[in-house]
């Protein structure tokens, strides 16, 4: 080890201090959830993400043996939201997200990753692959008579044609869901590999047939912390029971190196759930494997 103790690390993701000019991966904080549906407070994500960061920089990832830190990136800070306006919000979310080459973001509710996809789609040309993990469906038409909330963010999405349904999956699935809900989702033709499918067919398995649906589209990575099991992720608004364990997670998002990764979300991190910051932790570390995943070739 060298250089100051993770305790004394800079209060920026990873302790990053270098300029946005000279970045291609930008990571911004979305501190917004007035669209939840359960218990808030994961506009406090951003900065519990942060600081439990400090817990990897110590050396380099053990599995592609670069040290993400040392790659182009660069903690922008936060985006400016409309207190208490979800509309305004995401207006506002969209356009400063249209400004970054490659953009990772820390939330903050769920809802953010439809401003996200609305940039990342208009910046592509088309609709992108979605490779998105979660415990929720989250294609609810609308919440309880809100139209945009955390549970409807890729009803939208596919409706307005920011993904393509038939090169999107979602990996463990397992809340309560109408059957229409759930039905309409798998009609658009969105893949869905249930808690339970990981849990018996295993990371590997689950790997391949993330490759197969999204093919060599680009892709849009949103991982939703909840969808790891209680156990591993206390910290967060709408738990379910029967996750995925933080290795699972880690397993497969290692094994999607073939994927054309172009941006990504972390969201729904509530710290003031969380315990010993275990879900600050398994997020923060979501985002490290996944620099680590888009950057390996350029190290």
């Amino acid at each position: 080890m060298a250089g100051i103790p993770t305790f004394a690390t800079p209060p920026s993701f990873l302790g990053l201090r270098r300029p946005a000019s000279e970045a291609i991966f930008h990571i911004a904080g979305i501190p917004l959830d007035i669209g939840t549906t359960n218990r808030s407070g994961a506009r406090f994500g951003p900065a519990a993400i942060r600081q439990a960061s400090r817990m990897l920089v110590d050396g380099d990832h053990p599995h592609w043996w670069i040290d993400p830190a040392a790659l182009p990136v660069a903690d922008i800070g936060d985006f400016d939201i409309a207190l208490g306006d979800i509309a305004n919000s995401l207006a506002r979310i969209e356009a400063q997200a249209a400004a970054a080459p490659h953009l990772i973001a820390l939330g903050g509710e769920h809802t953010i990753s439809l401003p996200l996809l609305r940039a990342r789609a208009a910046g592509n040309g088309g609709p992108l692959a979605l490779v998105h993990f979660d415990a929720h469906v989250d294609t609810w038409p609308d919440n309880f008579g809100q139209v945009y909330a955390h549970g409807s963010v890729f009803f939208h999405a596919i409706e307005e044609g920011l993904i393509d349904p038939k090169r999107s999956v979602q990996i463990g699935i397992r809340s309560p869901v109408q059957k229409d809900v759930y039905d309409w989702t798998l009609g658009k033709g969105v893949t869905i590999i249930t808690a339970q499918d990981v849990h018996e067919l295993g990371p590997h398995k689950v790997a391949q047939r993330v490759i197969d649906v999204v093919g060599d589209a680009p892709a849009y990575l949103s991982f939703d912390i909840d969808c790891l099991d209680p156990a591993f992720a206390p910290g967060t608004g709408t738990p379910e029971i029967g996750g995925l364990a933080s290795w699972q997670a880690q397993a497969i998002l290692r094994r999607l190196d073939n994927v054309q990764l172009t941006g990504m979300d972390i969201v729904e991190v509530a710290p003031a759930y969380d315990t010993a910051e275990i879900t600050a932790l398994a997020a923060a570390t979501v985002v490290w494997e996944y620099l680590a995943l888009v950057g390996r070739r350029m190290a």
